[in-house]
């Protein structure tokens, strides 16, 4: 049988990227670019990159598309909603634009959901039939394929674990002081660091002084890594996951978190859904928001 060959299109506040692979996951060739302010120039730079992209690989067509965005999004409708990260995307019908001008299927999910697919595909998912994928970049988020199928919820709001009230303070997060994302994110850490010493580093930053041994960022490291913890065992004990995969932050710098979440998590958990489930860092490591893209293609077309 043929591979199916989809095209990714991974739209961020900063970056866009675009992609294509095939069904195996084999990735043809990339192209990115930084994402200019308002959607016509956004969509015409893809337009222009997507022609790039065909001539460089040699191939004229390509079977369905999908695009990666930032919530808050309608995946059914396939509009793109306000999100923070994209001043003026205000019910955009991203999927309209992109059919109307390629004529082939187009498939929209926010990034969470998309890195789970590409995880369950093709990394550290494969052979899993219910997964959870953790986003811990900037924010925190959460992709749930569940008894074999992407679970997105009434309203398409699943895994929007950042929201919860984690701790009665803390930095200010996702609407809210104390929510989880107040501690296992970008924001967050860049934040627990910011009140603990009064200058403000990025979480990168704070990882690198932790490993040199300072010892405010291990203080903060720490803080991290227990509400890690927490945070897992109770997505354990509500959904008995057999793999929880856990992106950025955690898969670059996986030796600072890991001893205090795993300790944690053992202590929380019920011991039969722990020893059954499996923490990972990302496989698809700095590909992933490129074959995150082509899983929704993948997801959708098959």
């Amino acid at each position: 049988m043929d591979s199916h060959i989809f095209l990714g299109i991974d739209i961020g506040g900063t970056k866009t990227s675009i992609s294509i692979g095939d069904d195996s996951g084999r990735l043809l060739g990339k192209r990115k670019f930084s994402t200019r302010s308002g959607v016509d120039s956004v969509v015409s730079d893809c337009h222009r990159e997507i022609s790039l992209l065909l001539q460089e690989v040699n191939l004229a067509c390509f079977d369905a598309i999908g695009i990666s965005c930032g919530g808050p999004l309608d995946s059914k409708l396939g509009i793109i909603q306000s999100p923070p990260n994209l001043p003026g995307w205000d019910d955009i019908p991203i999927v309209k634009i992109f059919e109307e001008c390629y004529h082939v299927p187009v498939y929209l999910e926010n990034d969470a959901n998309a890195c789970a697919l590409a995880e369950w595909y093709w990394g550290n998912g494969r052979g899993s039939d219910s997964i959870i994928f953790l986003t811990f970049g900037t924010g925190l988020g959460a992709g749930l394929i569940l008894d074999g199928k992407l679970y997105r919820g009434t309203s398409g709001l699943a895994g929007e674990i950042g929201h919860w009230r984690m701790a009665d303070d803390g930095p200010y997060c996702y609407y809210k002081r104390g929510s989880w994302e107040s501690f296992c994110s970008g924001s967050g850490i860049a934040g627990l660091y910011e009140q603990v010493t009064g200058k403000r580093l990025s979480a990168k930053d704070v990882c690198e002084a932790a490993k040199s041994g300072e010892v405010h960022a291990v203080q903060v490291i720490d803080e991290s890594a227990r509400m890690l913890g927490v945070g897992l065992a109770l997505l354990v004990d509500l959904l008995n996951p057999q793999t929880i995969i856990i992106g950025s932050i955690y898969t670059r710098d996986e030796e600072l978190f890991k001893p205090l979440m795993d300790r944690v998590m053992l202590e929380e958990t019920l011991s039969i859904a722990y020893r059954d489930c499996t923490v990972l860092p990302s496989l698809l490591g700095e590909q992933l928001g490129d074959m995150a893209a082509l899983g929704i293609a993948m997801e959708r077309y098959a």
